[in-house]
């Protein structure tokens, strides 16, 4: 592996941010391998140049008295002293080398995890973004089809949000995004996706749940509310569910999804009205 081959820059650029990450892991074992066969080699040459050096000190296994025997004995004895100090500078330029390779892959690592999360993450709730939504659910939806499982999504939209930033200002409005992200997640099963598709929209993904246990969760999110610099700020929301029905597409399940949410919407602000009409 050559240093001058990796180019944080381009290749993140050029590779898909989780191919990427894949890629730079597999990268990082084959160093720590080579580091690792690095250190057996030497310590089998060196047992094994140590050995011959010993060797030829031995008294009766030579002829020390002749003086031409003498003479390659020190000839090789200096010899194999010179292959050691080789070997041990050989041994010290790979294991620079090796370590700064290890050194710049950690550091293209670490900016891969970095474009990963970017590319993955909604930076303002930390929740998943739509493109892992999208990826996920087509995971599910094959899963589903193989086990013949249940798999549901439900959709939310927060009521009143336009009138909370045009009211307190965008900080209160992200204030509120976060409030509810972390209410759906803490009532979230441990493998449940918890989504924010943009805006004020969130999508949650559930899978091997039957629709008859989302009212129950739909409870659980209220009451939800925000304190912005002293005032209480009621989330409120809308929701919508579908349930998969296979072989439909995921943009087919999360359409119909989304019509149950308009229409809780709807149902949502005729009920509103009426109660302002009332009071």
């Amino acid at each position: 592996m050559n240093p001058s081959d990796l180019n944080p820059r381009e290749s993140l650029s050029e590779v898909a941010p989780d191919a990427r990450l894949e890629m730079l892991r597999t990268d990082l074992k084959k160093v720590e391998r080579r580091d690792w066969w690095l250190w057996i080699m030497a310590i089998i040459v060196m047992l094994l140049l140590t050995v011959a050096v010993l060797s030829t000190t031995f008294p009766g296994l030579v002829a020390m008295d002749d003086p031409v025997f003498q003479n390659s004995l020190d000839q090789a004895v200096r010899g194999l002293v010179g292959l050691v100090l080789l070997f041990n500078l050989y041994s010290i330029y790979q294991q620079v080398t090796l370590k700064r390779t290890r050194r710049q892959l950690s550091d293209q690592l670490m900016l891969a995890q970095a474009f990963y999360k970017q590319a993955t993450t909604d930076s303002l709730t930390g929740l998943a973004n739509r493109r892992t939504a999208e990826e996920v659910l087509m995971r599910e939806m094959a899963r589903a089809r193989r086990r013949k499982a249940p798999l549901t999504v439900v959709t939310f939209d927060l009521n009143n949000f336009k009138q909370i930033n045009d009211r307190y200002g965008h900080p209160a409005g992200d204030l509120v995004l976060r409030a509810f992200a972390q209410k759906l997640t803490d009532r979230r099963r441990g493998e449940d996706l918890v989504v924010r598709m943009g805006g004020d929209e969130f999508l949650l993904l559930l899978p091997e749940c039957p629709a008859d246990q989302i009212p129950t969760l739909l409870a659980r999110l209220r009451p939800c509310e925000a304190n912005f610099q002293g005032t209480r700020l009621p989330v409120e929301f809308s929701s919508g569910l579908a349930s998969y029905e296979a072989p439909e597409t995921a943009e087919k399940l999360l359409e119909r999804a989304d019509r149950a949410l308009y229409a809780d919407k709807r149902a949502r602000k005729l009920q509103r009205e009426s109660h302002a009409v009332v009071a």
